[in-house]
């Protein structure tokens, strides 16, 4: 078949269990050990996967005496491990909340040119209120940080075109190392920024990073439309799956873009057996050494309810979904513990492994036949892979799993290229300035939406 997968591996710490660190598989000590994360990277790109992802936060969110937390700046340890790769994607989060245009802008341009075109920017608004209390704010109203974000966007955007691609001559007998007339000043000013330009870096190997977009609530969904060009996910049923994909690509098409460069990405944690019964046993032996009281707080902060008095074998009690928080998260776990009547035990236990993301337990080929279920039935462009312990869980999928993907036709072989834009089939886009006197726009202003913001390519 001639449509192909597309596979990034989420890594978080010594895995997305919760309870991954008290695991003998895992060694906690090593959250902030770089040779750690390199090992996965490598391993990441012998599976030719398309990229590795961290996320990152502002505050030290949960309780540190029981679990492993905190850990390394993520664009920091994305350029070291850009040295010891050569074609997976390096993707961090980087909010829009609580940094500025040019730094961002900058930051990601070094980082596209050290790895060769390599970067991607997954663009949150963070919506945790320890966050904002270590910036000295309150945390702003969800529909704000989305506008913030927009303009966010816009104007790193301007940055990174400020440069034309062949701005840079290095004529040493004219003694010209650069065309002033393709550097080209933002003079953006808007409701949250205001930035003159040019960038201090030539334009990014790949026109612009990779962006990335992981909100799924009705302003994350609108903004993934609009400016994503992979979107990381999580939904727990086929046709919950189904319905985020065909609203998404809907989307996207209402704002002019193609549907096929918008790619969807749901996350799955896959725990992993040479049998059925071996999986089975490495989840049971995780869930058991799950600490209720964590899991407890750490529900307690994604629903905004204070869970901590209430009888563990009890359903969940009535939650308010009008939030300023995570949205989409919310829904998604007060859904998940409805349908499947589940207590607040056995929800803490099914939230352990991924936080909201489907957990499979199973043998390669069960694994397989459940991404290939979605991927064939309009739920997935490929997945967020999420590995319940670290590294074994990402060396059993490069392993077992992906030579199964790659037997049925559905994963590639090699690379296709050498930027990640290029591995997941997307165009490199062109620099919005065109040439003409320094500083200016040539043919006027960038186009705009119907709402009147400025509109940007992807």
């Amino acid at each position: 078949m001639s449509r192909k997968l597309h596979l990034n591996a989420f890594l978080m710490g010594v895995g997305h269990h919760e309870a991954a660190w008290r695991h003998p598989r895992t060694d906690p000590l090593r959250l902030t050990d770089v040779r750690h994360f390199q090992n996965l990277a490598q391993i990441a790109e012998r599976g030719r996967l398309d990229s590795v992802f961290f996320a990152d936060g502002l505050a030290l969110q949960g309780d540190v005496r029981h679990n492993a937390l905190g850990g390394l700046e993520p664009l920091t340890l994305l350029s070291a491990l850009a040295a010891v790769t050569d074609h997976v994607g390096l993707i961090a989060t980087v909010s829009t909340t609580y940094n500025e245009p040019f730094h961002v802008a900058r930051r990601f341009a070094s980082l596209d040119h050290i790895s060769g075109g390599r970067a991607g920017w997954n663009i949150v608004t963070s919506a945790g209120e320890a966050e904002a209390h270590n910036f000295g704010i309150e945390r702003p109203a969800h529909r704000d940080r989305y506008e913030r974000a927009a303009e966010f966007l816009e104007v790193a955007t301007r940055l990174w075109d400020s440069w034309e691609d062949d701005a840079v001559v290095g004529d040493r007998d004219a003694g010209i190392y650069a065309d002033i007339a393709k550097i080209h000043q933002v003079d953006h000013a808007g409701a949250h920024f205001r930035v003159k330009g040019p960038l201090n870096i030539q334009r990014p190997p790949q026109g612009r990073p990779l962006l990335v977009q992981a909100g799924s609530s009705d302003d994350g969904r609108d903004f993934a439309a609009r400016h994503a060009e992979a979107v990381f996910t999580a939904q727990q049923t086929l046709e919950e799956g189904q319905e985020f994909y065909a609203d998404i690509k809907a989307r996207a098409a209402r704002y002019g873009r193609p549907p096929e460069n918008v790619v969807i990405l749901p996350g799955i944690s896959p725990i992993l057996g040479g049998t059925e019964r071996e999986a089975l046993r490495l989840e049971k032996e995780l869930e058991d050494l799950i600490i209720p009281a964590y899991g407890v707080a750490q529900l307690s902060n994604i629903l905004g309810v204070d869970l901590s008095g209430h009888p563990l074998d009890e359903p969940l009690p009535h939650v308010p979904v009008e939030t300023e928080g995570q949205q989409s998260r919310l829904k998604l776990v007060t859904d998940l513990a409805r349908r499947e009547g589940l207590s607040l035990r056995e929800l803490i236990a099914r939230l352990a492994g991924g936080r909201g993301h489907r957990v499979l337990a199973g043998t390669p080929e069960q694994i397989a036949d459940q991404i290939q279920e979605w991927f064939e039935n309009g739920a997935a462009d490929g997945f967020n892979i999420m590995p319940p312990v670290l590294p074994s869980g990402l060396e059993d999928f490069v392993d077992h799993v992906v030579p199964e993907l790659q037997a049925r036709g559905l994963f590639r072989h090699e690379y296709e290229g050498r930027t990640l834009r290029e591995n997941y089939g997307l165009p490199r886009p062109a620099s919005r300035y065109a040439s003409g006197p320094a500083g200016e726009i040539a043919g006027g202003n960038a186009p705009e939406n119907a709402d009147g913001t400025v509109a940007v390519a992807s």
